[in-house]
């Protein structure tokens, strides 16, 4: 299938690893022009340039009120124009309720929820008819992950923001869509895994509650972000995907 990304120019956040740089490769893959992010500006060169001409690395720090305006202006610059933006972040502090700071929970909120919400209304202004913002959510947006009560508590109401986004952008022709994953086989799962007292333990365990059996890898999870950003699914809108190998056990 042709999805329609040749010469298409994205802004994806977070995308110097991960889930962010697995959208970001498959994009390239397929004709798309990435604009990439982190916070370290050696490690945003370091990443665009394992993606060769088509990608350009910049550093930002989504909690910044300015970096909207200063992202979209530096896609134009290099690549003469902007399509769309997927917001990536890394995900908050682990904790319960009992162990996280108000630290933490402001940090988090300025980084994962408003910093979102900045980067979504700054696209949302520039964007015309074809246009899309997608945002990577989780899992916690339908079912509660323990150990991760930060993230339970911001990533349902991003979903909200999302879900109220498409109905105001879709008679513009925008689209807005949201990414669930769960168990995909990254560094940051890796390291939640790491947490218990036996890792290979808690990963089989998961694995056993996975109708698939198995962790998601970064890759399946990219060209899932390719397509749902691409041309071939503008009629989808307003749509959180769960990416999680069938996990929720909801509809």
């Amino acid at each position: 299938m042709d999805l329609g990304l040749k010469d298409r120019v994205y802004v994806i956040t977070g995308a110097t690893r991960g889930l962010g740089n697995a959208a970001a490769r498959a994009l390239v893959a397929d004709g798309a022009k990435v604009l990439i992010t982190g916070r370290d500006e050696k490690k945003a060169a370091d990443a665009a340039a394992e993606l060769g001409d088509n990608a350009r690395g910049i550093a930002a720090d989504n909690a910044d009120p300015a970096v909207a305006g200063r992202l979209i202006a530096a896609a134009r610059e290099h690549f003469g124009s902007f399509d769309g933006v997927l917001i990536s972040v890394g995900g908050p502090a682990p904790g319960f309720a009992a162990d996280n700071t108000d630290e933490q929970w402001e940090s988090a909120f300025e980084s994962v929820f408003l910093g979102a919400v900045r980067l979504a209304r700054g696209a949302a202004a520039e964007l015309g008819e074809g246009g899309v913002i997608g945002f990577v959510l989780s899992a916690s947006v339908h079912e509660p992950i323990p150990g991760l009560t930060i993230s339970n508590g911001l990533r349902p109401g991003l979903a909200g923001f999302a879900k109220s986004l498409s109905d105001e952008l879709g008679p513009r022709g925008i689209r807005v869509v949201g990414l669930l994953p769960s168990r995909i086989d990254t560094d940051r799962v890796r390291q939640l895994d790491g947490l218990s007292a036996d890792p290979e333990a808690t990963r089989a365990g998961h694995e056993s509650r996975i109708p698939l059996r198995r962790y998601g890898t970064p890759e399946e999870f990219g060209r899932t972000a390719a397509f749902f950003l691409s041309p071939a699914a503008s009629y989808l809108t307003g749509v959180m995907l769960p990416v999680d190998g069938g996990a929720r056990h909801g509809f």
